[in-house]
């Protein structure tokens, strides 16, 4: 590995708070503090990414030093690790500073193509961050971190990304679901990477605190370094800043609605400057369609995080994003229109990316009809949301609808709601013959936009428990899977979540502690 390509700019540009104290607290008028890893005694790689961290200009891993550093052991001489401060609104209401409680930054490193990826241990040790913590990561959370942020990618979904995964060597007590049963449970510790890990929390951290001079350098970086379609020298750089994220924002939560994950707890620190996944905690994709899903215990009963108002909140987070950067942009009508623009906007690529998955040319009259019809279809008939679409490929007016569709169900079907499904079926047949397509461009719409794989938490459940008993055989084989999930490479995988794994804690229902 190219440990020695690694810089820490972000150390250099910002104020910090370079004590190495590790004690929590509030750090304020700094953007970091410098912390040390745990630097685990008996550490044990279970996987690494070799093709990512080549990508990325880090290299393979060769030496016993490469896995040390991976595995959170040991670093290169001169490295100065840290977390870094940002703030937030948690369940709509303000926290405060919070910052990288379970994150540890190494610094960033550029390929040979002069992209740079900033490098972060996840369950790396305790940072003045950790809020009460140890900053310590059980497996269960690392491996579905691990194997679901490779998932999206694949998928063609903006995110972070997993460079590596290992048993940290210690136990760690956690109360999986809050409810005063804590044990001990395997720890684990990641590599993750990023272009950038920046938050809508840093810049409302430093509106919070009234450092503007700081706002605006740390603004000015942004841009510079990861939206180079903005003109640095033109007096709404501020504003076109933030019509990008919104932008970026709305394209990511489409294409969440077109796999149909639910992220379980998009707070604004969980927001991404850049438009990426971040933060996978109690994350689902959904196996029946429901609107007002959510995975996440801690989001119940309001279900403020469900599947169906994830953009409504992407937006509520903008706004808020809006109010910490008005003092650079200081023209509150611009705001306006943006986050205006970011509701119609976004209904205009969900209709343009739901066409494509009903194989349609284009997205005409009447077809938010259908969209909404079949919608309330599979929400009513509790059909599972990817299997639907993939039945939906081979399905042709000479197929028995009845057995076609006999494995999408999650409860028995009344004749009446098999009628329902036949009466959608016309419909969808009478729209395909208006597209001006042929049938073989509309299928191959239909198989770019509708995976034949989601990594359904079942699965993440199963292979938890392998690893726990020292197995990798499903990891091996999800990881497969993963990597190409628009092919029917493992068919096992691509059916819907058996009956046994029906609320089963740690499967259907998880905490912010998942």
């Amino acid at each position: 590995m190219n440990l020695d390509h690694i810089t820490q700019q972000y150390l250099e540009l910002f104020p910090g708070d370079f004590s190495g104290n590790p004690m929590q607290r509030q750090t304020p008028k700094v953007l970091f503090s410098t912390t040390e890893i745990a630097q685990f005694e008996n550490p044990d790689l279970i996987t690494s990414n070799e093709k990512l961290a080549e990508k990325i200009g880090l290299g393979r891993t060769e030496k016993q030093e490469d896995e040390d550093f991976l595995n959170a052991k040991a670093l290169p001489e001169k490295m100065k690790t840290y977390a870094t401060a940002y703030a937030g609104h948690q369940f709509g209401n303000w926290a405060g500073q919070l910052g990288d409680g379970r994150a540890i930054f190494a610094g960033e490193i550029k390929n040979a193509n002069d992209e740079k990826y900033e490098l972060q241990w996840k369950g790396a040790g305790a940072t003045p961050y950790s809020r009460h913590a140890d900053g310590r990561a059980v497996l269960r959370s690392t491996v579905r971190e691990y194997l679901m942020s490779e998932a999206m990618f694949h998928l063609g979904v903006p995110t972070t990304r997993a460079l590596s995964l290992s048993f940290s060597g210690e136990k760690v007590v956690r109360d999986m679901l809050y409810d005063g049963n804590a044990a001990y449970e395997k720890g684990a510790v990641m590599m993750r990477t990023a272009p950038s890990f920046l938050r809508f929390g840093h810049f409302e951290l430093l509106s919070a605190q009234g450092e503007t001079q700081t706002l605006q350098q740390l603004t000015d970086f942004t841009i510079e370094s990861y939206f180079p379609e903005i003109d640095l020298d033109s007096p709404d750089k501020y504003a076109e800043f933030f019509k990008n994220v919104s932008e970026r924002t709305a394209d990511m939560i489409v294409d969440w609605f077109r796999v149909g994950f639910v992220h379980g707890v998009m707070n604004t620190d969980n927001m991404s400057i850049l438009g990426l996944t971040i933060d996978y905690g109690p994350f689902s994709f959904l196996d029946e369609y429901d609107l007002n899903f959510t995975p996440n215990t801690t989001d119940l009963p309001g279900r403020r995080y469900a599947f169906g108002n994830q953009a409504k909140i992407a937006q509520w987070n903008l706004w808020h994003l809006a109010n910490a950067l008005f003092s650079l942009i200081k023209d509150e009508s611009k705001l306006e229109n943006i986050l205006n623009d970011f509701n119609t906007n976004f209904w205009l690529k969900h209709d343009q990316i739901m066409a494509k998955k009903f194989g349609f040319d284009e997205v005409r009259e009447g077809d938010d009809d259908i969209f909404t019809t079949a919608q309330q279809l599979m929400q009513d008939l509790k059909i599972d949301y990817t299997l639907f679409f993939n039945q939906l490929e081979t399905y042709s007016e000479n197929s028995d609808f009845k057995v076609h569709f006999k494995d999408v169900f999650y409860s028995r079907m009344t004749e009446t709601q098999l009628e329902q499904l036949k009466e959608f079926l016309v419909l969808y047949q009478n729209r395909l013959t208006k597209n001006t397509i042929s049938k073989t461009d509309s299928l191959k719409l239909m198989k770019a936009n509708n995976p034949k794989f989601i990594l359904r938490n079942y699965l993440l459940f199963e292979c938890i428990n392998e690893l726990n008993d020292g197995k990798k055989e499903l990891l091996n084989k999800l990881t497969i899977a993963l990597e190409n999930p628009y092919e029917e490479i493992c068919p096992e995988f691509s059916v819907k979540r058996p009956i046994e794994y029906d609320g089963q804690t740690g499967c259907s229902t998880l905490s912010c502690s998942s």
